[in-house]
């Protein structure tokens, strides 16, 4: 067999010049590319010998070596795996120029400037052995088929043709020669010939693959006067913690593989773990911090967890496999199979993915869930930390809403102290009192603020217990989820409030006629700030209060819009007076009297509007009105 030259097509030097300069965002990555090639190559040996007996290959120390040269300038990726024949060479290597690659580039130019658009087009060629010319400005592969003895070299310099010739004296598996070009640290191509170069690439991206990588190295001399040795080095450490048994991995082993992912000095709070075999296979090792991380909630926060695919990392932050409100989630999963592009940088949307992803945040949640039923201090910890994102899936994830509503925690009226006691809401749900048809909670800046809120008096003195919503996410899912297992939520700063007996009822009755006309007069007075003047069932103690009908926006959401250069539109609130209170009996008879209590009615009116948290419209009026009738009263 002679050797044979054979031309690119001028279409495929066009795909081939995009592959090399457009691709690939990291040329470091070329290593990675070649690296797995050669992991697959000592799997499907491994998988061959079994299988053929009589194979004649060389299985004994099978592995993978760099072989960098700084003198000549370059680096060679060599294997003792299968192989490949001269047809094999063609088929895999040659791929780029065989036919179709001319409808490929069209395609490519109908996607136009949309890198998005020729990545994934790009990857139904599977290349990534191209990558190579991207610090190479010629490439040379010698291979040998086990169980051959013929064996086949191959060269490129990624232009115009590549030659293809008998190569007798190569040794079993493939050996992959790359002509380095310059190193440049503006073009981000760095000196591919340097030992501590290569270690740092290989620690990043194949540190996990299951086949020693190994390069050898000069030793100094021991002793003063004596030679320098060489050695092997293996440089990627093959301890994939989440292909090992879990009997077999130690505490220690967990706790230091979580501070190598998360860059967290402390250890996880909890360890998850997750396999799943059938269709596709993958496996995940999942942790729980203790403590959140400074940037949780800015936006360009990283989070994700790391994604391998056969033990060889693909990206560090997948957000794909993790939902956002579960971003404090570290770990990796490692997948046998996913449906990635060429450069391996973008991952493409498929039911494998949303698959994935599902489990993972079902085990989480149910992670989450075990540890409240079974380690309430840790889970008291975990809430703390990391309550507020979790409740953020009640809105971007409305299928597992009704988990994460299970696995929540709220403090309520019936627990103590501003930060420290909560209760979930199936707690909640077996105190609720005979009769008792809603959820009843109140959202607020603060505890202490809600709970002296003239909403809550009436629901004081009869026992009800309500949740305290502090966190500003409660402002907005409250609004989005209907209840919980078949219970409604009821804001009781919004609607009308129905906490009477019969009796109470008839007694409310007849007040009502007696104030029918001191609450039309008072809505007529306060019509540019209130839409409604009624009788209270919700006031013990306080002379009136606003409320809100069921869809209206909440003082403290307000001031949220406020915060974000937002105007919100002008919500007209209801004003409920309490009928018990000397100071509304008093205004009835005076205006019964006819006495013009104007200022009274907009000092009331201001009153409740401080009391529920909200800002007066025209705040040096009310001062001046206050301080004239302290003054009349003295």
């Amino acid at each position: 067999m002679s050797t044979e030259t054979i031309e690119f097509q001028a279409e495929a030097r066009q795909l081939l010049r995009l592959m090399i300069h457009s691709i690939y965002s990291n040329k470091d990555v070329f290593l990675r590319e070649l690296i797995s090639n050669s992991s697959d190559a000592l799997d499907k040996l491994k998988l061959a010998a079994y299988q053929d007996k009589d194979l004649g290959a060389d299985t004994a120390d099978l592995h993978i070596e760099l072989v960098p040269d700084a003198e000549a300038r370059t680096l060679t990726i060599r294997d003792n795996g299968i192989g490949m024949s001269r047809d094999e060479v063609v088929d895999l290597i040659g791929t780029i120029a065989k036919s179709g690659t001319a409808e490929l580039l069209a395609k490519l130019e109908e996607a136009g400037g949309d890198a998005e658009s020729q990545r994934n087009l790009i990857g139904q060629f599977g290349v990534g052995f191209y990558s190579a010319f991207m610090v190479a400005d010629r490439v040379e592969l010698t291979t040998r088929k086990a169980g051959t003895s013929e064996g086949v070299h191959w060269s490129s310099d990624g232009e115009g043709s590549y030659t293809i010739e008998p190569a007798d004296d190569a040794p079993q598996g493939t050996a992959v020669t790359l002509h380095l070009k310059a190193s440049d640290a503006d073009d981000h191509v760095h000196d591919y010939a340097d030992p501590s170069v290569l270690r740092r690439i290989v620690k990043t991206y194949s540190d996990f693959i299951t086949w020693p990588v190994r390069m050898e190295v000069t030793v100094p001399a021991q002793e003063e006067g004596g030679e320098p040795t060489t050695e092997d080095e293996t440089l990627n450490s093959m301890k994939a913690l989440w292909a090992r048994p879990q009997k077999d991995v130690t505490e220690e082993e967990y706790a230091e593989f979580y501070r190598h992912v998360s860059h967290d000095w402390q250890g996880p709070m909890e360890t998850i773990r997750l396999a799943a075999e059938g269709t596709f296979e993958y496996q995940a090792l999942l942790f729980l911090p203790q403590i959140a991380p400074m940037d949780l909630y800015m936006r360009d926060a990283r989070r994700g967890v790391q994604l391998y695919v056969r033990r060889v990392f693909i990206m560090d932050d997948c957000e794909a496999l993790v939902p956002e409100y579960l971003r404090f989630v570290k770990g990796v999963v490692d997948a046998a199979d996913l449906s990635l592009n060429v450069s391996r940088e973008i991952l493409q949307q498929d039911r494998q993915i949303s698959a994935i992803r599902r489990r993972l945040v079902k085990k989480v949640l149910s992670t989450i869930g075990s540890l409240r039923d079974e380690q309430p201090e840790k889970y008291e910890t975990f809430w703390d930390q990391f309550g507020r994102a979790l409740k953020e899936g009640l809105l971007s994830d409305p299928d597992n809403r009704e988990t994460i509503l299970s696995v929540s925690a709220f403090p309520t009226t019936h627990s103590e102290g501003e930060t420290g006691g909560t209760t979930s809401l199936a707690a909640y749900k077996e105190r609720m009192k005979d009769g008792q048809d809603a959820i009843y909670y109140m959202t607020g800046d603060s505890r202490s603020s809600i709970e002296s809120s003239p909403h809550m008096e009436a629901f004081r003195a009869k026992g009800y217990e309500v949740l305290l919503l502090t966190d500003p996410v409660d402002e907005v899912w409250v609004d989005a989820v209907e209840g919980f297992d078949g219970t409604p939520f009821h804001s009781i700063a919004k609607g009308q409030v129905d906490l009477q007996s019969d009796e109470e009822k008839e007694q409310a009755k007849e007040r009502q006629e007696e104030f029918a006309e001191l609450c039309e007069w008072m809505a007529g007075v306060l019509s540019d700030d209130v839409k409604e003047v009624r009788l209270s069932s919700r006031l013990t103690t306080s002379p009136a209060v606003l409320v809100g009908d069921e869809a209206d926006m909440t003082p403290t959401l307000e001031k949220m819009y406020r915060a974000m250069g937002q105007e919100p539109p002008k919500v007209q609130r209801i004003l409920e007076l309490n009928p018990t209170h000397p100071l509304v009996v008093g205004m009835r008879a005076a205006h019964a009297e006819g006495k013009d209590e104007t200022e009274t009615a907009e000092l009331l009116a201001g009153m409740a509007l401080l009391a529920e948290g909200g800002e007066l419209t025209d705040p040096s009026k009310f001062v001046t009105m206050l301080a004239g009738r302290l003054e009349r009263t003295l």
